[in-house]
């Protein structure tokens, strides 16, 4: 009798429950949507329950600001260590940007050195190779010869004889008083002067 209450979706869920294949038996690993499959096949046939409703809970309403009055925002503290922080980080950029600047000037500086030196070397072979050209023996011999100088003969050569001791004869000279002593101190003075202003 309880199989002819029974209709034809609830033969149909009991045929699917146990020949469906995705059935697991055994040690395999379990079907965890099976139970909510089974679930749904037997109340497949009943109508649905109703459900208690859940009182809504009232929601806070937004606050409307008011467009008339003014608002009014607290005063913040300013931190002194901030304001010393702040400070110190725009002293530091303004130190490093003084370095870029000191470093580019620099820079500028080595390479106008740099280009002053190639040219000195240069006027220094130069004037080398004409120093080496003057003290020519040939050359200084060509103008010695166009200047009228000869080699001297041997009348025009004298020899000095030093075997003999040296001797020197130091005359003392006598103290001059105060008023010559004077009178030449102002004629060096009047001599140096008028040196000077030619």
């Amino acid at each position: 009798m309880a199989e002819q209450k029974e209709g034809p979706s609830l033969a149909a869920a009991r045929e699917l429950r146990y020949n469906s294949r995705s059935a697991v038996y055994g040690d395999l690993a379990y079907d965890l949507d099976r139970e909510v499959r089974e679930r749904a096949l037997r109340h497949a046939g009943e109508a649905p329950r109703h459900q208690t409703a859940v009182e809504a809970v009232p929601k806070a309403k937004p606050r409307v600001r008011s467009l008339s009055k003014a608002q009014v925002r607290q005063r913040q503290k300013v931190s002194v260590l901030s304001v010393l922080g702040v400070g110190a980080a725009i002293g530091l950029a303004v130190m490093v940007l003084m370095g870029y600047i000191q470093l580019t000037i620099i820079s500028d500086e080595v390479v106008s050195l740099q280009n002053q030196l190639e040219e000195l070397q240069t006027e220094n072979v130069t004037l080398t190779a004409q120093h080496e050209q003057m003290f020519d023996l040939a050359t200084v011999k060509e103008v010695a010869e166009a200047a009228g100088m000869s080699k001297p003969s041997s009348s025009q050569i004298y020899y000095i004889d030093l075997s003999e001791g040296d001797s020197a004869v130091v005359y003392q000279q006598e103290e001059s008083n105060l008023l010559s002593r004077l009178l030449t101190s102002l004629n060096h003075g009047i001599y140096a002067v008028v040196e000077y202003f030619e």
